[in-house]
């Protein structure tokens, strides 16, 4: 169903907004449209341009929320909004401060992890690092070789080299070792070592001793840090759980003025007298407007005009779908489709009733069925998942048909059918001989929702004031009388009854053909509009009679379209009868782990088939007829409110 909406205009002074916001607006649900767009007959409105004031502040608390979501409870305190903006600029400033000093000893804690694992390579080397960078016709080098090239230079160049050479660590990729040269032949030892691929390495010089003593030096200060930066964290985490419900109180407050103070893009302002005053309108629905007016009787600073000529409103109403809780889920299926527009029928207890009583006939098990309903409502309980709430009424109408049709897990041989058996059940009609009943009855039951769907186009089509959808369409007025009587022969004659007189169904069957042939002009005629035949009369006439057929076809397709419905209902008897076969249950001492498994392959893949299927009825035997999906979701501020 779709809720009856009332165009609201609010005004007051323009300092007061804010309050009307907070006080009023955030607790009605009320879709505010463009003021300066719907009220084009005011004179000298103008927009409201402002920047908004708290918007940075609500960033800093929303940035310091997320950053400390662990650390913060769920309720926040409540505060005004002065109070806010000094305890979320206070904690930031503080904890900026502590970030700060943070980042500081994370870099020289860096610095020194990097002189640590330069000076660990030569912790064999027993010497003071200081002492030789000291040496005045002798340099030391610091570095290391790749393994492989480490072997080829002791092997090969080495000895032949003004050097001495010392190996400090090696690994299974790396050497590392320091060698000494005379002062003069510095440059081309160097070169002979850089061909070797030598990696050459420089040492802090700023520590004394060895450079297994620059190592343990090195760590000590490192682990000192360490300290310094886990001491920081925990007054990090402190200061944030002592100031925890405040920060949550303001960062709720200021997101709700930054919520607040965007009214304003949707509001217009204007001046009488020397006094400026806001305009707020949009639409709200009725209930929500009888409580609101009610309650802004006794404000002095608020005044509320509600529009009922609907040729002074701009935009048309949004729509908001309410349904009782057991067809909620099937709003998923009608969203999908389009929404309704708001004059139109919603048409979810119609999917609701039409998509769960087609599955249950496909997919008649009444242990399969009671699976789905109890699985999907597990987890529509647990997860509000829509679509498993789907299938919980699904599996209600698929237990109902497993005891009507006498089958229970693929089991037909425990209960008896309350009504037949699809595989088995057959019967006699005229020119067609023998035919499973459950097709018959799939067609019948096809019949029947399709003059359902033209009853409610026509309906859909008096509101939007469409003559021709009305009267002469497929789906009207002429369609209705056309196939109702075609559907009426039909069981008439199937059912040996007598048929009505030959003049009555000429003229229900010529009238209504002619109506649809003739639609066009015809609506012109009623509307008192010139009709121009732009093609000329004979390709008037052709591309009727091939739209003529094309409509016949489509009735007859569209009908016979509902055969799978039963054929469904016959296939899943037969794929359980496989499953009971390949276990053995002919024999007696079936195999329980087939069945169980074949259980659980039918009720999964047929339940998914038999699920889309009963999808395209829906939307291309029903919707297609009825339904235009062309309105627009409702979307109040009320709501946005109460989620920030």
């Amino acid at each position: 169903m779709i809720e009856k909406m009332k165009f609201l205009s609010i005004t007051g002074p323009m300092g007061d907004i804010d309050r009307v916001a907070e006080v009023y607006l955030s607790r009605y649900e009320i879709q505010l449209e463009n003021a300066l767009s719907e009220l084009k007959t005011v004179k000298n409105l103008r927009p409201f341009i402002e920047n908004n004031p708290y918007k940075e502040d609500e960033q800093r608390a929303r940035a310091l929320t997320e950053q400390y979501q662990e650390l913060l409870p769920q309720a926040g305190e409540e505060m005004d909004l002065e109070k806010a903006l000094e305890t979320v600029r206070g904690l930031d400033q503080e904890l900026d401060q502590m970030m700060a000093r943070k980042e500081e000893l994370e870099q020289k804690r860096k610095e020194l992890q990097d002189s640590r694992d330069q000076v660990w390579p030569f912790a064999g080397l027993d010497y003071d690092i200081n002492r030789l960078f000291r040496f005045q016709h002798i340099k030391f080098r610091f570095g290391r070789f790749a393994k492989e090239y480490y072997d080829k230079f002791q092997a090969y160049v080495y000895d032949t080299v003004d050097a001495i050479q010392f190996k400090c660590r090696e690994t299974k990729d790396y050497v590392w070792v320091v060698y000494c040269v005379p002062l003069r032949k510095e440059d081309k030892i160097d070169a002979i070592y850089s061909s070797m691929h030598f990696e050459r390495m420089f040492l802090p010089n700023e520590y004394e001793g060895t450079p297994d003593e620059a190592g343990h030096t090195l760590e000590e200060q490192i682990q000192s840090l360490d300290k310094q930066i886990e001491q920081l964290e925990q007054s990090v985490r402190q200061t944030v759980q002592e100031k925890g419900a405040a920060l949550v109180g303001a960062a709720q407050r200021l997101k709700r003025y930054c919520v607040n103070f965007d009214v304003r893009k949707m509001a217009a302002c204007t001046k009488r007298d020397d006094h400026t005053f806001y305009i707020l309108c949009g639409w709200m629905p009725k209930d929500e407007a009888d409580r609101f007016r009610k309650e802004i009787e006794n404000d002095a600073q608020t005044f509320c005009v509600v529009e009922d000529n609907s040729n002074n409103i701009m935009s048309s109403p949004p729509t908001k779908i309410k349904n009782p809780g057991l067809f909620k889920p099937f709003e998923m299926y009608v969203e999908m489709y389009g929404l309704p527009s708001y004059q139109e029928i919603d048409p979810t207890i119609l999917v609701g009733l039409t998509y769960s009583v087609l599955f249950g006939f496909m997919f008649g098990d009444a242990g399969q069925g009671l699976c789905l309903l109890l699985g999907g409502l597990l987890l529509y309980k647990l997860k509000k998942m829509r679509l498993a709430g789907i299938i919980s009424c699904c599996g209600f109408f698929s237990t109902i048909f497993g005891f009507l049709f006498g089958s229970i897990f693929g089991f037909e041989d425990i209960i008896e059918p309350l009504w037949l058996r699809p595989a088995e059940a057959m019967t006699s009609l005229p020119f067609i001989g023998k035919l499973n009943t459950v097709f018959v009855v799939a067609i019948g039951i096809g019949m029947g929702i399709i003059l359902l769907c033209m009853v409610l186009n026509i309906i859909n089509s008096l509101r939007e004031k469409d003559v021709e959808k009305t009267w002469f369409d497929t789906n009207g007025a002429a369609g209705l009388v056309f196939y109702g009587a075609l559907a009426g022969t039909i069981i008439l004659y199937m059912s040996g009854n007598p048929l009505p007189a030959t003049a009555l169904l000429v003229v229900l069957f010529i009238i209504p053909l002619i109506l649809m042939f003739f639609k066009e002009p015809l609506t012109a005629m009623v509307e008192k509009k010139k009709e121009t035949m732009t093609t000329g009369v004979g390709m008037f006439i052709t591309q009727g009679i091939f739209e003529l057929f094309e409509v016949l076809l489509s009735y007859f397709s569209n009908t016979l379209s509902f055969i799978r419905v039963g054929a469904f209902a016959v296939s899943h008897a037969a794929m359980m009868e496989v499953v009971l076969m390949l276990a053995g249950a002919e024999a007696g001492s079936p195999n329980w782990a087939v069945i169980v498994g074949g259980n659980l392959f039918v009720c999964g893949m047929e339940g998914l088939i038999v699920g889309i299927q009963v999808l395209r009825l829906e939307y291309y035997e029903l919707f297609s007829r009825f339904y235009r999906g062309s309105g627009r979701e409702f979307k109040p501020y009320g709501q946005t409110a109460k989620e920030s």
